[in-house]
């Protein structure tokens, strides 16, 4: 996120227009559309996503024991037991937005960019 907030100041200095933050209502996910005001409604070729409002994967390492469980393969006559989880695993975060959430913007590269921070409220 650093790299896209140096990234978006160093475009804004080059285009002569200063930041500026704002807020907008997503009024689609597919194709994501917010609209800011009665008049600019933003598309997804001026929208930058942080991974704060998208949905993402993320590699973790993990190594824990399974909490006990007694019981198995419908025998309850098994004695509690649990198992080793561990290795590199994958995960999904679902982070992305829905129809009606409030984000905050920073406006980047005189006007024709935005980048999507955070949620500010919910719907």
């Amino acid at each position: 996120m650093i790299n896209a907030i140096k990234r978006a100041a160093t475009d804004a200095v080059n285009a002569g227009k200063p930041f500026a933050l704002t807020r907008g209502q997503v009024t689609k996910t597919s194709p994501l559309t917010i609209q800011v005001d009665q008049k600019l409604i933003l598309g997804p070729a001026q929208l930058l996503l942080t991974n704060a409002v998208r949905d993402y994967s993320v590699d973790m390492t993990v190594d824990h024991l399974t909490e006990n469980t007694s019981g198995g393969a419908g025998d309850a006559a098994f004695a509690a037991h649990n198992h080793a989880y561990k290795g590199r695993k994958t995960f999904r975060v679902h982070l992305g937005l829905k129809a009606g959430e409030w984000v905050l913007l920073l406006r980047i590269q005189g006007g024709q960019q935005y980048l999507v921070l955070d949620r500010v409220e919910a719907p």
